[in-house]
């Protein structure tokens, strides 16, 4: 490694006129890390020595008008107070214009002025243009409080777990001012310079400490966030925060080195012949693969055909059974046309029949009561062609009862029987 890159960064602080702290703030100086500049001091007091003139001068031309008399000595009191009235007046405007320009206090964006009054700190200056009235208040410092300030910290002879000290490890973090009060009034630029890079020292060696040698390169790029963290808690107290940090280099003793330069030369041998049994095993692999499609592609193929084939026997199947259906479909409607029709011939018939007996039926009762009509007409006629009783009284109830009455009835009665009957009916043509 390079000189230039094991140089260790150096904080300091400067002092510098107002116009050369944005250079000296932003590029600092060769090597050195510049976060805090003492502005070297413009303001001067000069401005009062003109004010209290300017009022002496108008206490001058008071006193003139005060004294001044008749005649040519009054004219002259007189001229002389306009004179050191305009004098006054003049002095005590420059006066106050110095005053003006002198008290004004321009802080850089990025950067905190702290503002001290008879040496001690009242308060911190945001960026921007400020005015100082005070005469005797001041910016004693500008603290970059915005800026990550890189920082470099290479540890030389540096031991490892089995106390072989390792060339250097370089250490790269980036810190920011958080407070500039606390970081100007605890410690101060140059001393966080020491404090940082013991430090920074203390936590490396005690890294280094937990490896081993042919393991140090594993300390480059590694996770260092415990550091950082440990770093933290001890610059905390002088209002400084590590954003970031990390290990970019590590380098071994030249045995070591060479150590591992036959181990990466084994390793690159092993990692050719790996790559060379890789490509090997991919051709055959590659080869494998195709032969695997091609089989895969055949079996396609006949997956297709066979597809095909059992689709043209579902047709075929489809269209036997649509035909079966067709068959079984005209077979029933013949079946239903057949059972319908005799259905209908059984429902004709079996009306008929009910009709039939309806009218052998209402006949029956007919021709039985035509029977009995008849029965009652023979029985009517035979009532009217049997033998009447005649009653003859002969109880003695006056009646006639002698022989002659008795002759006579004897003689008429067999007439009287022969006689039809008078209400006998007649029948009738349609009964005929």
């Amino acid at each position: 490694m390079s000189t230039a890159r094991n140089r260790r960064s150096v904080i300091s602080e400067e002092v510098a006129p107002w116009s050369e702290i944005r250079q000296l703030l932003r590029g600092g100086e060769a090597g050195k890390l510049i976060p805090v500049i003492i502005p070297r001091q413009h303001r001067r007091l000069w401005w009062l020595l003109l004010l209290w003139l300017g009022a002496f001068a108008l206490l001058t031309g008071l006193m003139l008008n005060l004294s001044g008399s008749d005649g040519a000595v009054g004219a002259a009191y007189g001229a002389l107070a306009v004179v050191s009235y305009l004098c006054g007046a003049l002095l005590v405007l420059a006066g106050l214009l110095w005053w003006w320009r002198s008290s004004i206090a321009e802080i850089e964006q990025g950067t905190n002025g702290v503002l001290t009054r008879y040496g001690a700190v009242t308060r911190t200056l945001d960026p921007g243009r400020h005015y100082l009235w005070h005469p005797w208040s001041r910016v004693d410092f500008v603290v970059d409080t915005a800026t990550e300030i890189p920082y470099s910290a290479p540890v030389v002879a540096c031991p490892t777990r089995e106390n072989v000290p390792l060339r250097s490890i370089e250490f790269f973090l980036k810190f920011k001012i958080t407070d500039a009060v606390l970081f100007v009034r605890t410690i101060g630029a140059g001393n966080f310079d020491l404090v940082l890079s013991s430090a920074v020292q203390d936590a490396i060696r005690q890294r280094g400490r937990q490896v081993q040698t042919e393991r140090a390169y594993d300390l480059r790029g590694s996770d260092v966030a415990d550091m950082q963290e440990l770093l933290n808690r001890q610059l905390s107290r002088y209002g400084v925060r590590i954003t970031g940090s990390n290990i970019p280099d590590v380098q071994l003793p030249a045995q070591y080195q060479q150590h591992l330069a036959t181990r990466e030369r084994v390793a690159k041998e092993r990692t050719a012949y790996e790559q060379e049994w890789g490509l090997t095993r991919k051709r055959r692999i590659d080869s494998l693969q195709m032969d695997i499609e091609r089989a895969k592609k055949v079996r396609d193929a006949r997956i297709v055909e066979v597809k095909a084939a059992l689709n043209k026997a579902r047709e075929a199947v489809a269209q036997l059974l649509e035909e079966q259906e067709t068959n079984a479909q005209k077979v029933r409607f013949e079946i239903e046309t057949r059972g319908r029709s005799g259905l209908i011939s059984a429902e004709n018939e079996a009306r008929a029949q009910r009709r039939l007996a309806q009218a052998y039926r209402d006949n029956r009762v007919v021709l039985q009561y035509e029977l009995a009509r008849r029965r009652l007409e023979v029985g009517a006629i035979l009532a009217g062609r049997a033998p009447q009783p005649v009653v003859v009284r002969t109880d003695g109830t006056g009646t006639d009862t002698s022989a002659l009455s008795t002759l006579l009835t004897a003689q008429l009665l067999p007439r009287l029987t022969a006689l039809p009957p008078v209400n006998a009916p007649r029948r009738s043509a349609e009964d005929e």
